[in-house]
């Protein structure tokens, strides 16, 4: 079953990581990097304080939190625990695919790029969704920005999908754990 779900997994990514074009390729380095995103956190982190003053703090440790939460278990957890090989190292696929940056760490299962950006559209969804339907648009930047890690060559299709899963499950226990503190601290004192 472990070799099927593997072998799937591997047809899977050659499909997706084969659909490449020269004018993609400097789209997907820019959208799979981090620090192109430092402006969009900037902007989110200004938006939150215009909007909400000093309550801003509390959202802003809570989508810190999801965010570590989901990378953690990613890359200090899962990684060294399954120690499956990213994709751009295994020896017998580097002739069939089309990596576009240099490989990066040895291990791939589970990938921290999705679980963050899915942790954070989820915390913002989860916070603000019901009154800010636009949000929902976050869902698809994250699919892009996971997409592009397969894109690039650096993870298969079910460490993007785990990664997702985690980073979802991260947002959704720290929005808990912050409605959870918000309610008390609203509580009366005695």
């Amino acid at each position: 079953m472990r070799d099927a779900l593997n072998q799937l997994d591997t047809t899977f990514f050659l499909v997706l990581n084969g659909l490449h074009t020269p004018w993609l390729d400097p789209v997907m380095v820019l959208v799979t990097e981090r620090n192109t995103w430092i402006p969009f956190y900037l902007l989110l982190v200004i938006w939150l304080g215009r909007r909400f003053g000093w309550r801003a703090v509390g959202l802003v440790v809570t989508l810190a939190l999801a965010v570590a939460i989901g990378d953690q278990v990613c890359s200090s957890v899962l990684k060294p625990l399954t120690l499956r090989l990213r994709p751009c190292h295994e020896v017998a696929l580097q002739p069939l695919i089309h990596p576009v940056i240099p490989c990066g760490g040895l291990f791939g299962f589970a990938s921290s790029h999705a679980a963050n950006t899915f942790a954070l559209a989820m915390c913002l969804w989860l916070l603000f969704g019901q009154q800010l339907t636009h949000l929902r648009w976050l869902f698809l930047w994250a699919a892009v920005v996971s997409y592009s890690r397969i894109y690039v060559g650096a993870h298969y299709p079910l460490d993007v999908l785990a990664g997702a899963g985690i980073g979802t499950l991260a947002a959704t226990g720290a929005v808990s754990l912050y409605h959870t503190l918000a309610g008390a601290a609203q509580l009366p004192r005695r």
